[in-house]
């Protein structure tokens, strides 16, 4: 089937929300990223106008999938390990610390997916692709920390497994905001479309009055 518009792509018939890393480590003020002196308040920010449109895709039956980071000695690699944001210590999303916990408000229904990964991307040795088939996604709205890394990441290769791919501008952020414009550009030009909450939550109304009249 081909989306071509944005309304198309978010159809909750075949499109589904992605929750990316919206975690204590990479939102809070206590968080390893804030401990290292990254600007988290960006992040802060975001959130409760993800928790909105979270909250309007379960309405409309649009499912929503959590991805989770956590790192422990069984997933660590050398190359991994002295990436730069630990190089003074391995801090990030620990398995079963508190920073790897979603941050306060980002709560997943138990009939909701959660996908845990260990690396950037959560299609890397996860079951991310293999839910998404069989649940008939064809089109990824894609949210979440941070917007140029694990977020553009995703994005990337949700992209390259054929998916159609839209990047929720206000509801992902960076802690840089050169980065954060800089991958929304870099969508645009190359992976997919880039819409605010509200123009995505708008289609939905549209379909649910199309629904009432028919």
């Amino acid at each position: 089937m081909i989306l071509r518009s944005l309304k198309e792509r978010c159809g909750p018939q075949w499109a589904c929300l992605l929750v990316v890393d919206v975690q204590n480590d990479f939102v809070s003020p206590r968080g390893s990223a804030a401990q290292r002196g990254d600007d988290v308040s960006a992040a802060e920010t975001m959130v409760p106008r993800l928790i909105r449109l979270i909250e309007e895709a379960r309405r409309v039956s649009l499912p929503v999938i959590y991805v989770k980071t956590t790192h422990s000695e069984w997933t660590d690699t050398p190359s991994w390990i002295y990436r730069k944001s630990q190089e003074k210590a391995l801090s990030t999303c620990r398995e079963g610390s508190w920073g790897a916990e979603f941050y306060d408000g980002i709560s997943p229904l138990p009939q909701e997916r959660v996908v845990v990964k260990h690396r950037y991307s959560a299609f890397i040795n996860t079951d991310l692709n293999t839910v998404l088939k069989a649940k008939d996604i064809q089109s990824v709205l894609v949210t979440g920390v941070a917007t140029n890394v694990c977020v553009e990441t995703t994005a990337r290769d949700a992209y390259m497994f054929d998916y159609y791919v839209t990047m929720v501008e206000d509801c992902v952020a960076a802690y840089d905001p050169k980065l954060h414009e800089a991958t929304l550009e870099n969508i645009r030009r190359h992976f997919g479309l880039v819409a605010s909450s509200r123009e995505i939550m708008e289609t939905w109304q549209g379909l649910e009055l199309r629904a009432v009249a028919s």
